[in-house]
């Protein structure tokens, strides 16, 4: 039973040093008992401490992690419902659904475009996480045979999807020594599943569209020895699949119940529902099929979701080369925000014209922001021009500042003063009419 935070206070050092970015040991104490911080941010709690206050330190969604060769897909470990509370740290996995009705070939071929599927956003390489491979054809050969040809392309996690325990060991028999995720154990069929999950050491799904049965069957297969799980509240209509997935959050986080303090797994019928599973709080996602129009949103909206709204997107401040610039082209200056960034370099590519792309270090926000926060200022711009050797890369010293800071170019002459201190436009977009015709 979880402790209160009087009770965890009692266990700890009660030295109230600090360290743990509170006040005191109770405040502490308190933050532990609401799943806000974890046990590791006290330096000073005993080993036997630690002990006792496992289950309180402990989060109320078990993170369950898959493996294969060299990947690795991690959901739960969640402690919050909303990402302004704290954040989000694990991503859904989005998983890529394969059939082994289809021939050895086709197989090869779908996973091969899923497997090399790769964009960037903002600097950031997002791609699928693994494969989901279903046993409709009723064949053991056929399930095998389909598990060895993903092998043969991918090496990314398995979901296999099978209700009968036999597919399933068969299956399990071509990964030895992965950790894969089974679908799954429902009423029928818990106890054979449970036995092989144990056995080759993987994870399953819990079937059920009845919390309380689906609570009840999750602890029977715990005593089985399994202890990594992922719930799947069968629902398939948009409403009760939202209803289902909040609840089973909700009771985890807000009321400690751990027998429902696990991951989801959600099959999207459609682009709707994949949007309101990456939101809504899926832990492993499963697309019926591969298509880049349909998973770009999704990929980047599940970046956009799971990234830290109180820790922008940066990029590495330092000088860049557009379009393979020469000693006589302008350097261009702005922050070192991601979005600004790409609006920026994009821009200037899309030109044709080459130029220098000077990025300072602002801390993550952008033009305007930065400049208000005192983060982009001429003593700043000046530095990095210095800093990154700016003047050796180029014969005529002209920088073009953003047009929103214009006020910073008489500070910014005093700094540089044998530079040509330009202003561009202020927004992004009139970038490449500027060079064109003012430079």
């Amino acid at each position: 039973m979880a402790l209160s935070g009087i009770q965890i206070y009692k266990l700890l050092p009660q030295t109230n040093c600090k360290e743990c970015g509170f006040p005191t040991c109770l405040a502490f104490a308190m933050k532990l008992a609401a799943k806000q911080v974890e046990l590791s941010a006290c330096p000073y709690v005993t080993e036997e401490s630690k002990a006792q206050l496992a289950e309180s330190s402990a989060p109320p969604i078990r993170l369950i992690t898959l493996k294969s060769d060299s990947y690795e897909v991690k959901a739960g470990n969640e402690v919050v419902l909303f990402r302004h509370e704290k954040t989000f740290y694990n991503k859904p996995g989005i998983f890529i659904k394969i059939t082994d009705n289809l021939t050895e070939n086709e197989i090869k071929l779908k996973c091969q475009e899923a497997d090399s599927y790769e964009v960037n956003y903002v600097g950031m390489n997002l791609t699928i996480d693994g494969f989901a491979i279903e046993g409709i054809s009723g064949s053991h050969e056929n399930f095998k045979t389909a598990i060895k040809a993903i092998r043969s392309v991918s090496k990314r996690p398995l979901i296999l999807i099978n209700n009968n325990p036999e597919f399933i060991e068969a299956g399990l028999e071509c990964i030895k020594g992965e950790t894969a995720l089974v679908h799954g154990a429902d009423i029928n069929n818990w106890e054979k599943i449970s036995d092989i999950c144990k056995k080759y050491s993987c994870a399953t799904t819990v079937i059920s569209n009845n919390l309380d049965v689906m609570a009840e069957l999750a602890e029977k297969i715990k005593t089985k020895g399994v202890e990594d799980l992922v719930l799947y509240p069968s629902q398939t209509d948009l409403s009760s699949s939202l209803f289902l997935n909040t609840q089973i959050r909700r009771l985890s986080i807000k009321k400690n119940f751990r027998a429902l303090g696990y991951p989801t797994i959600v099959f999207p019928t459609n682009q709707v529902t994949a949007v309101q599973a990456i939101t809504k709080y899926a832990g492993f996602i499963v697309l019926d099929s591969f298509a880049k129009e349909l998973l770009y949103p999704l990929l980047v909206l599940r970046q956009n979701i799971y990234t830290d709204p109180q820790k922008p997107i940066q990029v590495t401040p330092g000088i860049y080369e557009i379009n393979n610039p020469k000693f006589d082209n302008p350097v261009l200056v702005t922050t070192n925000f991601s979005i600004t960034y790409f609006s920026v370099a994009n821009e200037v590519e899309s030109s044709g014209i080459p130029a220098w792309l000077l990025v300072a270090d602002a801390e993550g926000m952008s033009v305007l922001t930065a400049w208000a926060a005192g983060k982009f200022d001429a003593e700043r711009i000046a530095k990095a021009v210095k800093g990154f050797g700016v003047g050796d890369k180029v014969s005529k010293k002209r920088i073009v500042i953003p047009g929103a800071v214009a006020v910073l170019s008489g500070e910014l002459e005093n700094e540089l003063p044998e530079w040509d201190i330009r202003v561009g436009p202020r927004e992004a977009v009139d970038i490449p009419k500027y060079l064109k015709l003012a430079l």
